[in-house]
């Protein structure tokens, strides 16, 4: 028997669908912006088993775009917040949260983990590159977020493979890195926007390479359209099997 609150979604994916959503494990690497936004679609999916990945807390500034920003949970840390979040909207979820830095010292403990699918939508670009470049060579599917600052035109945002992105600054740092690395950037399927900006982006991106953290502009409506449109890829392929 589905629950009444998957009734509109079931509809739609139809009671098999519900079922493999209810029995995925999906594993979600970084809480902010984007990955807000594919936890809140997620859970209301009816996503059954969720591995909360984050190590930061919330600030202020944060509340603009983060859809778990709130002056009330201000100081908190994201995995705590975002766990009461999908308990909220889905008691039944069995949440699993992890609170630590993605590295290489702790990507082994994450690689351990049995899931059906990851959602990366890390902004340190070390850690990115060493997600994607593990779950590559462990053959486990996954997406990813490429960069959402400084893009305003949603008509922009789109799915591609990394190879295939373009007018993304991270996108074109972490292509290089992986093909440095001997990494098949072709299997790096992800979510982007082909949106032209100005020269800013490009100056981050060398800057956060050298291990300084600059801060970009970013509207709400992009960074959610970003992780709703990578939640929706991982609950069609969850749900169809696909």
């Amino acid at each position: 028997m589905i629950a009444e609150q998957f009734l509109r979604t079931s509809l739609l994916l139809k009671e098999d669908g519900i079922k493999r959503l209810m029995s995925a494990k999906v594993m979600l690497v970084g809480l902010g912006a984007v990955g807000g936004y594919v936890l809140e679609a997620l859970a209301r999916a009816g996503v059954g088993h969720l591995i909360l990945v984050d190590f930061d807390k919330f600030d202020e500034s944060n509340i603009n775009r983060q859809i778990l920003a709130l002056h009330s949970t201000v100081g908190r840390k994201k995995t705590e917040v975002a766990q009461e979040r999908v308990l909220a909207i889905n008691p039944a979820c069995e949440v699993e949260i992890i609170d630590t830095f993605v590295d290489e010292k702790t990507l082994p403990e994450l690689l351990e983990k049995k899931v059906d699918y990851v959602v990366d939508a890390i902004d340190s670009l070390n850690s990115k590159c060493g997600l994607i470049e593990a779950l590559i060579k462990n053959n486990i599917p996954f997406i990813s977020s490429m960069g959402a600052a400084l893009k305003t035109d949603p008509t922009h945002i789109k799915y591609a493979t990394l190879d295939k992105t373009q007018n993304c600054g991270l996108a074109k740092f972490i292509r290089k890195r992986l093909k440095k690395r001997g990494t098949d950037i072709s299997k790096v399927e992800c979510v982007f926007s082909d949106e032209q900006t100005n020269s800013e982006e490009k100056g981050f991106i060398e800057s956060k390479e050298e291990g300084v953290r600059n801060t970009l502009g970013s509207l709400p409506t992009i960074t959610a359209i970003f992780g709703l449109m990578i939640a929706n890829k991982v609950i069609l392929k969850l749900s169809q099997k696909k």
